[in-house]
């Protein structure tokens, strides 16, 4: 009895830590790393307080979501599902056939740097944010119907400018890893900025 009562604390403590480390991990993904049944992990997250993959996504994309400032809602690509200005943000992309590269079921490698690119200007807090350069680098190539988990990290801070590591997985599978340098902008940059382009005729 007592041998049973640590093994379900173990695997509760390794449920917790899959489902922080992958949000969105199916119940059956879930029982076939912890090699118990489906049953057994949906008793184990109602005794967590883990609500089922499709709520605990859209409760923690309102969270992340209300955070958010140097973005709307609309202008992210993918679904922002965890924020902490200014130190790290997590996003999924879910590829549609609209994404696929010609007539392959390849995604097109300008959709998985949109994702990484929006989420190194979300993770810093301020009203405008650009990015000022970036080294990309793609690892492997994404298929449509993939799930594109990418997860950002602040490194150096100086003044207005951040160094954000962008990491692109699908499961196990790292697709992209970027190293960008995004510039927070105040107002006087701004009105700048459209003061040039008005100038220009852009």
């Amino acid at each position: 009895m007592v041998a049973r009562s640590v093994n379900r604390k173990i695997r509760h403590e390794k449920l917790t830590k899959l489902i922080r480390q992958n949000p969105l991990l199916t119940d059956e993904e879930l029982a076939e790393v912890l090699s118990v049944s489906v049953s057994t992990v949906r008793l184990d997250r109602a005794l967590l307080g883990v609500p089922e993959l499709r709520e605990r996504t859209r409760r923690m994309a309102e969270q992340a979501t209300r955070k958010l400032r140097s973005l709307k809602q609309e202008e992210f690509i993918g679904e922002l599902l965890d924020l902490e200005p200014n130190r790290w943000a997590l996003s999924v992309l879910k590829t549609r056939q609209e994404m696929a590269f010609r007539h392959t079921d390849y995604v097109w490698d300008h959709y998985i740097y949109a994702q990484a690119s929006s989420l190194a200007i979300a993770v810093v807090e301020a009203d405008m944010v650009i990015v000022g350069s970036v080294r990309g680098r793609f690892k492997s190539p994404a298929k449509i119907g993939d799930s594109l988990m990418a997860r950002a990290k602040v490194g150096v801070h100086k003044g207005n400018k951040y160094i954000v590591s962008v990491r692109t997985r699908v499961g196990d599978k790292e697709v992209f890893v970027g190293r960008y340098i995004v510039v927070a902008l105040d107002c006087e940059d701004e009105r700048k900025i459209r003061g040039e382009r008005l100038d220009s005729g852009a």
